[in-house]
């Protein structure tokens, strides 16, 4: 049995269900008991970090660790790549999400709330994550990776760059964005798993989204 400890609007949660579509692996979802970061959660994971897993008995925490020894007990649609350096090269580009452009994204969110948004805080997070995304423009340009595979350093991104689409419509925030950043997006959105994971996630983003909205009246 696989249970993975989730909630609704998380990003890497968002993420290791692309991973968890992609290889077809079976995993009952359930919500942090007493709630994220409560004591009773962290009885069970003692982080008290989202997502977290327990598989036959074993407990694992962080995001790219769960998805790393999936990948490794579940083999028959590997993630990572064959060779030594082809697998630098995906953690590369994994780093690089969950280090610097998903950070910058989630600075944004409490800008998110209409009636305390700074509106100069918006343009520094745009003018941030637009550097993020060129720096990844850079990366993609010497991709050697497959492209027509999907790895699992691709699983995050296609969940961030919703995210800044979203913001992008909702708040205003100025990005720019490199051309083979825009084509990457378009290409992970053609994976099946990927289209029917963030049909699945809109629901939350739209519902976190809502306080966004101008107060009516």
């Amino acid at each position: 049995m696989l249970t993975i400890y989730s909630v609704p609007v998380a990003v890497y949660c968002a993420k290791l269900r692309i991973m968890l579509r992609h290889k077809s692996i079976a995993f009952e979802q359930l919500p942090p008991p007493g709630g994220y970061g409560s004591v009773e959660y962290r009885a069970i994971v003692p982080s008290g970090n989202l997502p977290a897993m327990i598989h036959d008995g074993f407990m694992l925490s962080d995001s790219e660790a769960i998805a790393e020894y999936l990948d490794e007990a579940f083999p028959d649609v590997p993630m990572l790549p064959h060779t030594v350096k082809l697998r630098a090269k995906a953690r590369e580009f994994s780093r690089s999400h969950d280090t610097r452009l998903e950070p910058a994204v989630r600075a944004i969110y409490p800008q998110v709330g209409f009636a305390s948004r700074d509106a100069d805080a918006v343009r520094a997070g745009g003018a941030l994550i637009s550097k993020h995304l060129s720096s990844l423009g850079l990366l993609l340009s010497a991709n050697p990776l497959d492209t027509g595979q999907l790895w699992l350093c691709d699983c995050g991104f296609a969940v961030t760059f919703a995210w800044i689409k979203a913001f992008e419509s909702a708040l205003g925030l100025p990005v720019d964005w490199p051309q083979i950043v825009r084509d990457y997006d378009t290409r992970l959105q053609g994976f099946q798993v990927v289209a029917d994971e963030l049909t699945d996630y809109r629901p939350a983003m739209d519902a976190y989204l809502e306080k966004a909205k101008p107060p009516q009246g």
